[in-house]
């Protein structure tokens, strides 16, 4: 899976993980994560 912030591979069992309207995204690091959180529309494509 790629991190939609970072685009680097990242393992679907990594531990840094959100969804967003109904989909799951994982995240290589907690920076990554919180950088989606605060706007996840502006990286994950409807």
């Amino acid at each position: 899976m790629k991190d939609l912030v970072c685009n680097m591979d990242v393992d679907e069992n990594s531990k840094f993980r959100s969804s967003y309207k109904g989909k799951k995204y994982v995240f290589c690091s907690a920076n990554c994560k919180q950088n989606f959180d605060k706007k996840p529309q502006s990286y994950a494509k409807s």
